[in-house]
């Protein structure tokens, strides 16, 4: 296995040092100078005075960075080969959301109400669209996304710059009468189902957030999940992979990036205009939105473009340990999304799929693991404070009590936990400590 092998003169060692990360913290500024001054200068200013800078104009600067340590971080770490692989696949799949947005939502379903699309003879509308598309778009041993992808980056070639029907033509329609039928129709809907081109945002019906059957088992009406849903729990293993890349990238561009007009409700919590107090949901749950407050409509715009490792210093910034929050652990963000009357953006996924992707990296473990303490996104810390000489007791390891002894250490402190729960050992290596407590050298992790 390659050893890890850091740019800037680093050792693995500094990465886990306060000094060593000051000199990476340098590097990082005096790189940035190197390639946009105007940027390195708004930068050291908000580190001057964090307070003092205006909320837009701090997420302004946190995705202007991104995309320059996106590439200083695949620098260090050597991957920046795999890293823009990645990118590419966030590039490669951007059409399915234009052609949903602007040709299958605004145009197809608009030009085909749903009665009518839902009386279509489907094996005629693919036959159609099969020969503008020239792929069998029925053909389920092609890969669906593969399928979608065909039909929407055939549809600009048969429309203007602005997904405009400027002439209506035989292919158009094809195209149309397809989308629509897919859009509406049982049987449409059931062969992309799995897909993200052909589905529009539901309307909510609070009575009926979680859909169920019911069925009688000995005279008894029984109310379960429907066989899609259900997810059986063996012992302690998770249910479930998560949503893909696909499905993260369809809810990035499905948000709105409201942080712009300051609206950003999943982050800050859903308020009332007149009185400016936090509002209920019709369960009278207060939707005070994120509890950390964590930047969300930057890292669903930065996901979007296809800077994970910028994506998640953002996330980092106020939610360092994000790997035990995602769309496990919390949906207060979705309850405070501002849409309020369709299915809210699901932003706990996007994180999920932010981290995994970052993780699927090699050495991606470590560079997470680095965001974690040295972050040039967190003007008011940037680097871990330097020892303050006090030794705190956090007793308690829930996720409050490991997120609390996380920020003390930053803050310079010196951290003893303990909890009732027996805590397993993590091997040496991995850790680098020892069964009696003392420090031993630990390895990076290539392969998370």
């Amino acid at each position: 296995m390659a050893a890890l092998s850091l740019r800037h003169g680093l050792a693995f060692d500094d990465l886990h040092t306060r000094d060593g990360l000051a000199r990476l913290d340098a590097a990082f500024v005096a790189g940035l100078a190197g390639v946009d001054v105007a940027l390195h200068n708004r930068l050291l200013a908000a580190r001057t005075a964090p307070d003092a800078l205006a909320a837009k104009d701090e997420s302004t600067l946190l995705i202007d960075l991104a995309p320059h340590l996106d590439d200083f971080l695949a620098d260090l770490f050597t991957v920046t080969a795999p890293n823009l692989t990645l990118r590419a696949a966030h590039a490669r799949l951007m059409p399915l959301y234009d052609c949903k947005r602007l040709f299958v939502q605004r145009h197809a379903a608009r030009a085909i109400k749903q009665p009518v699309a839902e009386t279509l003879d489907g094996a005629a509308v693919t036959e159609a669209a099969n020969a503008v598309v020239g792929i069998d778009l029925a053909d389920e041993s092609i890969d669906l996304e593969a399928r979608e992808l065909a039909f929407a980056t055939t549809v600009p070639r048969h429309l203007d710059a602005e997904y405009k029907v400027a002439t209506p033509t035989p292919e158009v329609e094809a195209l149309t009468r397809y989308a629509a039928w897919a859009l509406f129709a049982k049987q449409g809907k059931a062969r992309h189902r799995p897909g993200a081109l052909f589905k529009q945002p539901h309307k909510l019906d609070f009575e009926k957030l979680v859909p169920v059957e019911t069925e009688t088992v000995d005279g008894v009406v029984k109310m379960k999940l429907p066989k899609a849903l259900s997810r059986p729990r063996d012992g302690f293993h998770l249910t479930d992979p998560g949503g893909d890349l696909a499905y993260a990238l369809d809810h990035t561009q499905y948000c709105i990036w409201c942080h712009n007009q300051g609206k950003d409700s999943c982050s800050r919590g859903y308020k009332d205009r007149k009185t400016g107090a936090f509002t209920k949901s019709p369960f009278g749950v207060t939707l005070a939105g994120c509890p950390l407050e964590e930047k969300i409509s930057e890292m669903n715009l930065v996901k979007g473009q296809g800077y994970t490792l910028g994506a998640l210093a953002i996330v980092a910034v106020d939610n360092p340990l994000c790997a035990a929050t995602g769309h496990r652990i919390c949906n207060d963000c979705m309850k405070a999304c501002i849409y309020q009357k369709q299915e809210p953006v699901d932003i706990p996924q996007i994180e999920t799929r932010t981290l995994k992707d970052a993780l699927s990296l090699p050495w991606g473990f470590e560079i997470y693991s680095l965001l974690t303490r040295w972050n040039p996104m967190n003007l008011r810390r940037p680097l871990p404070r330097p020892s303050t000489g006090r030794t705190v007791l956090v007793v308690g390891l829930g996720p409050a009590g490991f997120n609390l002894a996380h920020h003390l250490i930053n803050d310079g402190h010196h951290v003893v936990a303990i909890d009732g729960l027996k805590i397993e050992p993590i091997e040496p290596s991995v850790c680098g400590v020892n069964g009696n407590g003392k420090r031993v050298p630990f390895a990076p992790l290539r392969d998370f």
